[in-house]
């Protein structure tokens, strides 16, 4: 079919095309409801070592050896610091210091990069943010020996690289392209509405449509214009 025929179907049935856009449009305007805030992340990274030994001189062998186990423990520590244990952890923490921040109410990520622990954290309001990841930083420096039996109860020492610094996420695609996308769908299927109805409808409406179907034509009145 010629791009001219879908021009004369869709000039013939436009009010099919545009209904069912508009009634997605009317739809989603009476239930738009603003999206939520994507709310705040923070992120922050540790090098992390095992406690020396309390002789001043360590043999090489000693040296290369503790560097290997605190690889080991940024492991350990990335493990612990996405689970229940320590959102409750320091949930607990901020009960201490008199603010009620539930564990399920921000969430934890973390990786171990090139030996680094990177800690992101997420909530939706950015002063208790900004107080979590203090009581986080807290957790992971005091309270770490709970997590790596192996080191006998002694406690990694954790370095802060980077001071915490709140920033605000951005809003996702789906949020910003929701209504967009319905109309979208609903003028491909007022697109698909007119084509079926054009092709139930019988009525012949040209020449051509005459002669396609076998019919030989004697005289043509010409529409009036």
């Amino acid at each position: 079919m010629e791009l001219r025929a879908f021009y004369a179907i869709f000039r013939r049935r436009w009010l099919l095309v545009l209904i069912p856009p508009l009634v997605v449009a009317l739809f989603s305007a009476v239930t738009y409801q603003s999206p939520p805030a994507p709310g705040y992340n923070v992120g922050v990274n540790f090098l992390v070592a095992q406690p020396p030994t309390p002789s001043a001189d360590l043999a090489d062998q000693e040296r290369y050896y503790n560097w290997l186990s605190s690889e080991y423990i940024v492991n350990g520590l990335t493990d612990w610091a996405v689970s229940g244990s320590f959102k409750t952890a320091v949930s607990n923490q901020l009960a201490q210091e008199g603010l009620e921040v539930p564990p399920g109410s921000f969430s934890v990520g973390a990786e171990n990069v090139r030996s680094r622990l990177q800690i992101s954290i997420q909530h939706g309001d950015a002063e208790t943010l900004a107080q979590i990841v203090n009581a986080a930083i807290t957790v992971l420096r005091e309270q770490n020996a709970d997590a790596l039996p192996q080191l006998g109860g002694e406690t990694a020492v954790l370095t802060l690289l980077d001071e915490p610094f709140v920033t605000p996420l951005p809003r996702s695609l789906s949020s910003l392209l929701d209504i967009p996308l319905r109309i979208a769908i609903g003028l491909a299927a007022g697109v698909g509405l007119a084509l079926l109805v054009e092709y139930l409808d019988p009525t012949i409406r040209s020449r051509e449509e005459a002669e396609a179907m076998g019919f030989a034509i004697l005289g043509e009145i010409p529409k009036q214009k």
